[in-house]
């Protein structure tokens, strides 16, 4: 029987909410604690790609998952000016055991929040409280919890680790490196929206258009509405733009007026992003952020995990992906290192996931897979006859399977696990 018998979890996220379950599946008993007083299904698209859906079909939700999200059936760079630059398969269409997935955020979050809730009883969370102060003891950490909003105590819990998902500000980090700072910026803002629209290619395309200082990413999110013959689109247009937001004002909605018209030319025929842009209800602003890689993740009896861990650019459809990961990491490193006191057990978890992680967040600071479409830019700024003369079939082909590895989602490494 494991050394560890008890878990706090500060934040109530995917990563968070990935990781009680798979906590609760090795036998320890979990509380989950989330910041704010009401979980709501808020955000826009994510994706999931095989190797996460793996874990999350391992924890019994592949029929919810089908239910939720739309299997991705393909992939496709493309210039400024609509003209193909790269296509590939992507889950099952590409020889994947899992599909990969197009999903609302949100409604990802609340289907995990159920289950939870459903496994671990509705006590495993406790929303509303805000950690405050925490201290690694002998035999465990004891956490202190505030209403933030009324600033009225709400006690001390005590357990033999906490698993700090509490993301990118996440307190728990701040503790650890109080001089870090603000995330770093990209210099790259994101617009975000959602438009039902009529489908384009195979209406469960996921497409990147333009380059690093101008892209424009969109993909349908919602099976209900493809089953209806329409497309829910979850897109992101992001342009160069020197100053950061202030931190208060992230994910704020925003008028489309300041980024639209730099797109006002970019209706490719077979997908309008004008039109797209135009018939969002609600556009939300977000810079485009990372933190530098971490020497540390586990102190003593606590450990960081996700966006806590490894904020990362979303770039390569990585950033959920990897925090569920991170979560079955640590449920498979509990699971085997029963007879192994917390502390290494937690430092194991942390050496299989903290290099691997920090990989992806430096490649994605060079534009991870989508760099293809910046050589193809600098390459043939006014678009190309023959896309050969530009960039060869090896080259694109060696850097999309370069990431897979980085990224862990290989398909061969994968399908034989």
């Amino acid at each position: 029987m494991s050394t560890i018998k008890t878990a706090m979890i500060v934040g109530g996220g995917i990563g968070g909410l990935v990781t009680a379950l798979k906590l609760h599946r090795t036998g320890i008993s979990v509380k989950v604690f989330e910041s704010v007083e009401t979980i709501k299904a808020l955000g826009v698209g994510i994706n999931l790609l095989p190797h996460s859906v793996r874990v999350l079909t391992d924890l019994g939700l592949a029929e919810e998952l089908e239910q939720t999200g739309l299997p991705t059936a393909e992939l496709m760079y493309v210039n400024k000016f609509g003209q193909k630059i790269w296509q590939e398969d992507r889950g099952i269409n590409a020889g994947y055991k899992w599909p990969q997935y197009s999903i609302h955020r949100g409604r990802l979050q609340m289907l995990l929040l159920k289950t939870v809730k459903d496994q671990l009883g509705e006590e495993a969370v406790l929303t509303g409280h805000h950690l405050t102060s925490f201290e690694n003891e002998k035999d465990g950490v004891a956490a202190h919890f505030e209403n933030k909003k009324t600033g009225e105590s709400l006690g001390t819990y005590r357990a033999d680790i906490m698993i700090a998902a509490d993301g990118i500000h996440s307190v728990v980090r701040k503790f650890f490196y109080p001089n870090e700072g603000l995330p770093k910026y990209s210099g790259r803002i994101l617009w975000r929206g959602i438009t039902e629209a009529t489908p384009y290619l195979t209406g469960r395309s996921m497409i990147m258009a333009g380059y690093q200082d101008q892209k424009f990413v969109a993909y349908p999110i919602c099976p209900d509405t493809a089953a209806q013959g329409s497309s829910l689109v979850n897109w992101i247009a992001e342009l160069n733009v020197e100053t950061m937001p202030d931190r208060a004002d992230w994910n704020k909605e925003i008028d489309k007026e300041k980024f639209a018209p730099a797109f006002k030319n970019w209706d490719f025929g077979w997908l309008n992003v004008p039109k797209i842009i135009e018939e969002a209800e609600a556009v939300y602003e977000f810079p485009m952020v990372d933190r530098d890689p971490l020497p540390q993740w586990t102190f003593g009896r606590i450990t960081l995990l996700g966006d806590a861990a490894h904020p990362m650019y979303p770039i390569g459809s990585n950033g959920a992906s990897q925090a569920i990961l991170d979560a079955d990491a640590l449920g498979q490193v509990i699971a085997e290192q029963q007879d192994q006191d917390a502390v290494t057990t937690l430092k194991v978890y942390e050496a299989l996931r903290r290099e691997a992680t920090a990989n992806i967040v430096l490649t994605n600071r060079q534009n991870g897979p989508e760099v293809v479409m910046q050589i193809v830019e600098d390459r043939a700024p006014n678009g190309f006859a023959n896309l050969d003369d530009i960039i060869s079939d090896t080259e694109l082909e060696e850097i999309a399977v370069r990431y897979k590895k980085i990224a862990g989602f290989d398909r061969e490494t994968l399908n034989a696990k």
